[in-house]
Formats: C-alpha cells, sequence, structure tokens
C-alpha cells in the first residue's frame, strides 16, 4: 500500500515538540508526501498556543518544497458533551480538524463518558478526524464508536506513536484490532497517521501498517492512498486534484 499523507503532525508551536512548520514540510518532502497535513495542539494543551496562532492560517503558502500542504488543530475534547477548546469562528478558518483525549487536558472518565464525549464530537461538523482513539486510559465502547462515525461521516484515526513499544497510551494494539475489526464489518474508512513531534518522524506509519497487514485490513478502506479518497471528508483537498 502506498501511502502518500500525513495529517497528524506538530511543530514547535505546540510546545513539546521540536521542529518548525517548515522543516515538518521539507521532511515531508524528502519522504515523497503529496500532502502534508499541520495539527498543532490548541490551547488547553500545556505548553500549546493561543487562540491567536490558527487565525492567520490564509498566509501560508498551500504548495511548498513541492507539497500540499494542510493547516490544521488537534482539538483538546473535554467534556462528555463534546466541547473543544477552540471557539466556532476558528474552527471555521482551519483546513480539517482532529478531536482527541489528552490525559494534561481531559481526567479519563467511565466508559460511557468517554464515548460520550466521541459520539457528541462527532456531530461538529468542524471535526473530520477522531485522533488516537486507543488509549486504554480512556476506556471506549468500540461499537458504539465506530457506528458513529459510518453515520457523522468522520475518520477513525490509526495512529503509528500508539503502537510504539515504549508509548505513553496502554493497550493501544489491543484496542485498535477491536477498532479495526468492527470498522471492517461496519465499512468505516480510517486513516493512518505519524503524530510526529519531530521532522524524522513525518510519515513514519511503519507499525500502523505492520497491524493492518497482519489483520489483512481492506486498503479500499484506508484513505492515506489518494486524495481522492479523502476528498468526501476534507474538502479543501479538492484544490489539489
Amino acid at each position: 500500500m502506498k501511502d502518500i499523507l500525513d495529517l497528524h503532525t506538530h511543530t514547535i508551536i505546540s510546545g513539546h515538540a521540536y521542529n518548525t512548520l517548515y522543516e515538518m514540510i521539507h521532511s515531508a518532502a524528502d519522504k515523497q508526501l503529496t500532502l502534508y497535513g499541520c495539527s498543532d495542539h490548541t490551547p488547553a494543551m500545556p505548553g500549546g498556543p493561543n487562540q491567536m496562532y490558527f487565525v492567520n492560517f490564509k498566509v501560508i503558502p498551500r504548495t511548498i518544497c513541492g507539497v500540499n500542504v494542510l493547516m490544521g488543530a488537534e482539538l483538546n475534547l473535554l467534556k462528555p458533551d463534546g466541547s473543544v477548546d477552540l471557539k466556532e469562528s476558528l474552527l471555521k478558518k482551519l483546513d480539517y480538524a482532529i478531536a482527541s483525549l489528552h490525559i494534561p487536558c481531559t481526567a479519563p472518565g467511565t466508559q460511557e463518558e468517554n464515548t460520550q464525549a466521541y459520539l457528541k464530537v462527532m456531530e461538529n461538523p468542524y471535526v473530520q478526524i477522531i485522533g488516537h482513539p486507543d488509549d486504554g486510559r480512556y476506556p471506549v465502547d468500540y461499537q458504539a464508536l465506530v457506528a458513529a462515525a459510518k453515520q457523522h461521516h468522520k475518520l477513525l484515526e490509526v495512529n503509528n506513536s500508539s503502537l510504539r513499544p515504549n508509548g505513553a497510551r496502554i493497550n493501544a494494539r489491543e484496542n485498535y484490532v477491536t477498532m479495526l475489526n468492527l470498522c471492517r464489518e461496519y465499512e468505516v474508512s480510517v486513516i493512518i497517521s505519524s503524530d510526529a513531534h519531530v521532522e524524522s518522524d513525518v510519515g513514519n506509519h511503519a507499525l500502523a501498517h505492520g497491524l493492518l497487514a497482519e489483520l489483512a485490513f481492506p486498503q479500499d478502506l484506508v484513505v492515506n492512498t489518494s486524495l481522492e479518497k479523502l476528498l468526501p471528508y476534507i474538502p479543501r483537498v479538492k484544490e489539489f486534484l
């Protein structure tokens, strides 16, 4: 499977990443990616940017070093009601948004509360991707999650960083096996992401690819292989076709 895009990455502005936007894009070009997406953390993350960072993305060229560029954000999912930490006027300015649960921002709830948070944020028209829904510290009803992703036409992420042996998220592999088998059953598409916090990790999806291959997961349910497959989820992609 040829993987041409990576939409979950972080620059130095996120507070705990180590390269600039242009360094990350140069890395994407070196790896011959067609599309690079920047999804810096939003204000509730300690050390993250304030709201003003997300105001002026229009000044950034959308093709740099031959790589198409999208500017998004990884939102912090704050409560079971699906609330996030960017106001709607700024969400409208993003090319796309990932919504994720993070320990520094949101204490783990019960399975019902965590699941409800995901289900409610899927109702947000400015959120396209559910980020790393794999962390055993946030137990989830995966059948409800996958069914809601199908209903609301959202992408579920397979996060390569979560699968690292030294990763902080627990039971990620086991949880992905459950989720991916349900995605196959419900015909729900996924997106593979690096969650890169350093330029050398851009486009690094090796562990995720290994898991998908092990499960013989259908390639037609992985949007990373073409911009056409991503387009129904992120309309801004149209300008690159």
